[in-house]
């Protein structure tokens, strides 16, 4: 019988995830429609490829996509809007490891941006994507034995002016990463959680690859093969974006 507080870790860990998916099943209908004229889901479709993934085109074309999943019913979690806007936790004191933390966090956007379009933000309202300084709850391994997390990554998938008739399906992503730990490790956590955030949602098996599924004691740089996931990644539909398809008004 699985652990309760490893149940009760996991239920909190998805809540946001579940209450906008809850929220979406009311709104657009995932179930059974609540009213005649209630908005539908707009199909798949693509968005065009940022530039700097329409200029990737390396010797190597080895990538891990058949590892990323996508969401049921909404389709792969890519960003429509973009530049994707960053907020990052500021220090909460100039001189203590805060500070330190900050750099690196806002280094391993930097990181990213090189291939994907982000921006950092002050203004949280802002934020696609909000990155805080926390320790992670606590994860419980196949013995039902804790294990400390050094990051972990949560969407909420949302319907934007739910009212008015262009809303759309719109996606935030939340970034926890733990500040105890080394310099690198901060610096490689982010990037891994910042694939997540990107729509990498899925794990590569090599260690050379900044989106591996375990944490190294070296923790590698963005990679090739991560960078040529993103762009496959990028060229899929998904329903994110999108308006939602509403009935014609009955006279």
């Amino acid at each position: 019988m699985e652990n309760r507080r490893g149940l009760l870790t996991r239920m909190r860990r998805w809540a946001l995830v579940w209450l906008g998916l809850l929220g979406l099943i009311a709104v657009v209908g995932l179930g059974q429609a609540i009213a005649e004229d209630a908005p539908r889901l707009p199909p798949l479709s693509a968005y065009p490829l940022p530039d700097a993934l329409v200029d990737w085109n390396p010797d190597s074309q080895d990538d891990y996509f058949d590892e990323i999943t996508p969401i049921e019913g909404i389709g792969y979690l890519v960003w429509p809007d973009r530049p994707v806007q960053v907020y990052v936790e500021p220090p909460t004191d100039l001189s203590d490891r805060s500070q330190v933390w900050s750099q690196l966090v806002q280094g391993a956007v930097h990181d990213w941006s090189l291939y994907f379009p982000l921006v950092l933000t002050t203004q949280l309202e802002d934020a696609n994507i909000a990155i805080w300084r926390d320790t992670p709850s606590i994860q419980w391994d196949a013995n039902q034995s804790p294990r400390a997390r050094s990051a972990e990554t949560r969407y909420r998938i949302f319907v934007d002016a739910p009212d008015d008739a262009t809303s759309c399906l719109r996606h935030q992503m939340t970034l926890i990463i733990r500040p105890g730990q080394s310099d690198q490790h901060i610096a490689g956590a982010t990037r891994h959680e910042l694939g997540h955030a990107l729509g990498l949602w899925g794990h590569s098996p090599l260690e050379t690859d900044a989106l591996y599924y375990s944490q190294v004691r070296n923790p590698p740089p963005i990679s090739v093969r991560d960078v040529n996931t993103l762009k496959r990644l990028y060229e899929q539909p998904t329903r994110l974006g999108w308006p939602l398809v509403r009935s014609p008004s009955i006279p």
